[in-house]
């Protein structure tokens, strides 16, 4: 038997569990938005035309702050025609996603549905092909109480109270070549900072995202960092990591190890920051906004799903939908685990994205949503992950990998609260059970534990349109309390939520 030792001291914290780290993203690509949590037409449809099946599965999920409307789509998209007469707005073409945009949804009825779910708005602005006056009118229409042209405009249209957004990201992905308005960082660090300026002219109280690198990989990450932040830095409060990882070359040893690649990427960019920190003698500290993460195969799409025709542009086309099996799941469950270790500097993170596309939930035209495999992990680790994220010991046996070399073969993070303390745990072995003895003796007694793991025989079960329960969590009954330990199993290819009270 293989295993693993893990010591929990609730005195020494990482830092406290900020809800935002619990995020997703909504962006007008795909049917995510048209077919996905909007169906006029459906059985479950309100008086809006949401699906109030999605909004159900939506609150299950346990999401906090929807980062809205876009990723790339942003960067070509006047905020305006979403706004107003539905039978007035134009349709327009998307060259993100090459479809048509029918702005049925925009910023007035997307708040709403987010009062549905309990979420908050985190709104981004375009960067790409618009500036800094459609980002103060923008701003003004959505925060502004009355007596402006834009707070006038709102009122006109049926919303009386303003949407009052807290969080405002400040372009996307401008670094990316595939992004319209694509920039060099010295001109998008200027762009930036001038607009963030201006908003701030407004509120000064407003909590601002600039766009860090797309990747870790992108041939200027780390530089794009310093430049952006060296211009902006008095002006901004996040800066943003975008990372997805999928299986390459059926190498799923590596793949289970797509944690240290955002372990280490979130420390790079942390060092970054805290050394432009430095240069510019400033006491504010800038955090990370990891605003894009999941499992996607993107390669998928390269090859079936882009659009190419130049006379079609379909309307929610279906693009990105990946189905997940139980492997992407426990991927995806350590992707949590690494952004709640770095819960001191990662405060706010979006789950791209949040249906139909890349997404944990899905949607039938007409028929049913449910849940992919990857809705268990993050709804569970929303629901239980509370309080304070602790500093592990943990001792673990590892194993080589072709992309990372030496990989722990447990991945764990532990949350602590007045309740208790809630452990989430990976066993990356493709083959065998790991045992996991945690030393609880600092918890001052451990008189319940409970365990759930997410695993299967077949490592590529997913929940699909004909089977959508195939696979589910279940409980753990190898859980064992002992004089100061506990003792669970951890199948392979698992990931597991242990509870202590």
């Amino acid at each position: 038997m293989i295993r693993a030792h893990l010591t929990i001291d609730p005195h020494f914290t990482v830092g406290p569990i900020n809800r935002r780290l619990f995020g997703s993203f909504v962006e007008h690509l795909g049917r995510c938005v048209y077919d996905g949590i909007y169906e006029p037409s459906h059985p479950t449809a309100d008086a809006e035309g949401f699906r109030t099946d999605v909004v159900e599965l939506v609150r299950e999920l346990g999401v906090s702050t929807v980062r809205y409307p876009g990723g790339n789509f942003v960067s070509g998209y006047r905020w305006e025609d979403g706004v107003g007469p539905r039978e007035e707005r134009p349709r327009r073409l998307d060259l993100a996603w090459h479809s048509t945009e029918t702005n049925e949804i925009g910023l007035d009825e997307f708040a709403s549905w987010l009062k549905k779910v309990d979420g908050e708005l985190m709104y981004a602005v375009n960067l790409g092909t618009r500036g800094v006056l459609e980002t103060l009118d923008v701003l003004e229409y959505a925060n502004l109480s009355s007596g402006t042209h834009w707070s006038d405009k709102r009122i006109a249209n049926g919303q009386t109270e303003p949407h009052d957004i807290r969080m405002w990201c400040l372009g996307n992905e401008m670094d990316g070549p595939w992004q319209l308005g694509h920039s060099t960082a010295e001109d998008y660090a200027q762009l930036a900072a001038t607009t963030a300026a201006a908003m701030r002219q407004i509120d000064p109280e407003l909590e601002l995202v600039v766009c860090g690198s797309s990747g870790a990989s992108m041939p200027t990450f780390g530089e794009w960092e310093r430049v952006v932040l060296e211009k902006t830095y008095d002006n901004v409060d996040f800066i943003s990591c975008h990372a997805y990882y999928e299986p390459k070359d059926g190498d799923y040893a590596s793949f289970l190890a797509s944690g240290v690649n955002m372990d280490r990427f979130i420390e790079a960019v942390v060092a970054t920051a805290d050394s432009v920190k430095a240069v510019v003698r400033s006491d504010k500290t800038i955090n990370i906004s990891f605003d894009e993460w999941n499992v996607w195969y993107q390669s998928r799409y390269n090859d079936v799903d882009k659009i190419t025709d130049v006379q079609s542009w379909p309307v929610a086309p279906r693009l990105l939908e990946d189905s997940y099996s139980v492997v992407d799941a426990v991927v995806f469950g350590s992707l949590m685990i690494s952004l709640i270790r770095h819960a001191d500097r990662v405060t706010s993170a979006s789950l791209a994205q949040l249906v139909n596309v890349i997404a944990p939930i899905m949607t039938e035209p007409g028929g049913p949503a449910w849940r992919q495999t990857t809705f268990y992990p993050f709804s569970l680790t929303s629901r239980l992950a509370r309080g304070t994220a602790l500093e592990l010991k943990l001792d673990s046996p590892t194993y080589e990998t072709a992309e990372y070399g030496d990989v722990s073969l447990v991945d764990a993070v532990a949350t602590h609260d007045d309740n208790g303390t809630t452990i989430f745990a990976v066993n990356r072995s493709l083959t065998e059970e790991v045992t996991l003895e945690v030393d609880t003796r600092a918890l001052a007694g451990v008189s319940r534990a409970e365990a759930i793991s997410l695993f299967d025989d077949d490592i590529h079960a997913a929940n699909t349109l004909d089977d959508q329960d195939r696979v589910s969590p279940r409980e753990n009954a190898s859980v064992e309390i002992g004089e100061g330990t506990v003792k669970v199993t951890l199948p392979p290819v698992s990931w597991t939520v242990l509870t202590l009270a």
